[in-house]
């Protein structure tokens, strides 16, 4: 792949993460965007439908999941990267959804600032954060 069609599906991949965080209204079912927004730490939980918070948490995730294992490819052209990685993303995915189910059942205040970190993790493209300076460094030293 030349150089500079490498920089430009690297862009418009971004750009799409971007799209989703700008349109995260219109397009996720989330009742804490703005609970998360207030002062949370002093109010009660939102009403919410459990199941569509799931859905769309869930539907939100792999978005963001498709589009950084894109990046991923795109940047290092390498299979064996995006194997590896769909099995950290589906392993967290497991990992977080169990305690985000458990705080969106059970809310309560005190439990409050580790829930939105969960969340965090669910809604926002964090692992591609971690796992893209991870796989350049094993690049760098192999």
């Amino acid at each position: 792949m030349h150089r500079a069609t490498k920089y430009i599906i690297l862009f418009i991949l971004f750009m799409l993460l971007v799209l989703v965080r700008a349109y995260e209204n219109v397009l996720f079912y989330d009742p804490y965007l703005t609970f998360f927004e207030n002062d949370y730490l002093y109010m009660d939980s939102p009403r919410r439908e459990i199941a569509k918070l799931v859905f769309f948490t869930s539907l939100r995730y792999f978005v963001n999941t498709i589009i950084s294992l894109g990046i991923l490819y795109v940047f290092f052209s390498d299979k064996g990267i995006i194997k590896f990685s769909v099995i950290i993303y589906g392993a967290a995915y497991i990992l977080l959804l169990i305690p985000f189910l458990y705080f969106v059942i059970n809310p309560r205040q005190e439990d409050y600032y580790l829930f939105f970190n969960i969340r965090r993790f669910l809604i926002q493209p964090l692992l591609l954060i971690l796992l893209l300076p991870a796989f350049y460094y094993h690049r760098l030293n192999r």
